[in-house]
């Protein structure tokens, strides 16, 4: 496993023990961050992980590069699930309007928890401070995810099973029909009953195929 560097070109504490610090650290940080936003201090975040503020630092050499590993892991974990079902099939699938509802109800499932929900609005409220929390946040989100179904609709339009012209632009209308406006009124404090999600869901899905489907 290679050394972790630091934004300093440090390089951070390795090894077993260490991981274990860095994991409780991420994890007390994300506690803290959603319960008193980002100006929450390092030692708090300290006290809550069970180590000394020296040792977060030995980390991450900032609160900002912690929040930015905070924001990483959540997505990336978050979204692990989606990319396998993307990756591992959807490409060559017998039945797309299945497997694409699968795959869709996990994208929407994972991110609507409160967790994440909650995560984005304080990466899109610090945004004027930190504008490059907002580049972490597609990196490891969005356009992660974009190119994992990109990938899918443009073997299925080699198959023949789809006729998509521009992959990047089909994604973005993918993901406005079945994830966006969850996203928006979550914003506001209202969450879609899960019969609406799914309605939501099946309703796009079958809109996108409508579109995209090879004569």
């Amino acid at each position: 496993m290679a050394d972790m560097v630091t934004s300093t070109g440090r390089v951070a504490p390795s090894g077993a023990r260490a991981d274990g610090k860095r994991r409780a650290i991420v994890r007390a940080a994300l506690t803290e961050f959603l319960a008193e936003g980002f100006d929450v201090s390092m030692d708090r975040i300290a006290a809550t992980a069970g180590v000394s503020k020296v040792t977060v630092y030995n980390h991450f050499d900032s609160k900002e590069n912690l929040f930015r590993a905070v924001v990483t892991g959540e997505l990336r974990e978050a979204l692990a699930v989606v990319e396998e079902l993307v990756e591992s099939g959807l490409g060559d699938s017998d039945d797309v309007r299945k497997d694409l509802i699968r795959a869709c109800r996990a994208w929407v499932a994972a991110l609507t928890t409160p967790e994440l929900i909650a995560l984005r609005n304080l990466v899109a409220g610090e945004l004027k401070r930190f504008p490059e929390l907002g580049d972490t946040w597609m990196e490891s989100g969005p356009n992660r995810l974009h190119a994992v179904f990109a990938a899918a609709l443009t073997r299925l339009t080699e198959r023949e099973v789809l006729r998509v012209t521009d992959v990047d632009l089909a994604v973005l209308q993918l993901s406005g029909l079945v994830l966006s406006p969850n996203l928006i009124y979550g914003v506001y404090g209202w969450a879609p009953t899960k019969k609406l999600v799914d309605r939501l869901i099946l309703s796009g899905v079958d809109m996108f195929l409508t579109s995209y489907r090879a004569a």
